[in-house]
């Protein structure tokens, strides 16, 4: 006798439903001063995440967003401005289109003030990058003595010797670890303009 696999049966409450619609993306595109447009860029390239998310974590930041809005007369005039797209989620657009006619601030300078906010984060990443491109060079000459160490020990004990071998393994993990580290110097590269 075979037995039928029997489906659970899932219904999705209309919660559920807006939830699913709200994490759907949606091209939206902002004027942004170059600097806010290559803040978030490389924000997100240092911390090994999409702008979509970085994006969609500032503006989801109601509380945030109101602050901006309520002293949108003190913000200065904001700097020569360069149309961008970005995916967001619905659920962060609407979320900003809220803030702004609930305030009358324009999404624009509501984004570009919330962008503003990350500005410490990367001075932070700066320094991290900084102390990786010291750590990555002292990593280096660490490399080039234990492949010094390692010629020594195959010209003392030979290629078959245990001692070898094991010096061999390590010296392959620490070439990879340094490829490693490089990747991630070379990847922090832009930040060092910013």
């Amino acid at each position: 006798m075979v037995r039928r696999k029997t489906l659970i049966h899932l219904e999705f409450s209309e919660k559920s439903t807006a939830d699913l619609r709200g994490r759907q993306s949606v091209r939206t595109t902002f004027k942004l001063s170059e600097r806010a447009i290559d803040a978030l860029a490389i924000l997100a390239g240092q911390l090994g995440i999409k702008q979509k998310s970085l994006f969609d974590h500032l503006i989801e930041d109601t509380q945030a967003l109101k602050l901006i809005a309520e002293e949108f007369n003190e913000y200065g005039r904001r700097s020569e401005c360069v149309a961008k797209t970005y995916v967001v989620s619905r659920k962060t657009l609407d979320n900003l289109e809220r803030i702004s006619n609930q305030y009358a601030t324009p999404r624009d300078t509501l984004v570009e003030y919330s962008i503003e906010r990350i500005l410490p984060l990367l001075a932070k990443e700066k320094q991290k990058h900084k102390k990786r491109k010291v750590l990555n060079e002292q990593l280096k000459d660490y490399l080039n003595e234990g492949l010094e160490l390692l010629k020594r020990t195959e010209g003392e004990l030979g290629q078959d010797d245990p001692v070898f071998n094991e010096l061999l393994l390590m010296m392959r993990a620490v070439n990879k670890c340094c490829e490693n580290v490089e990747e991630v110097v070379e990847k922090g590269r832009k930040i060092e303009s910013f």
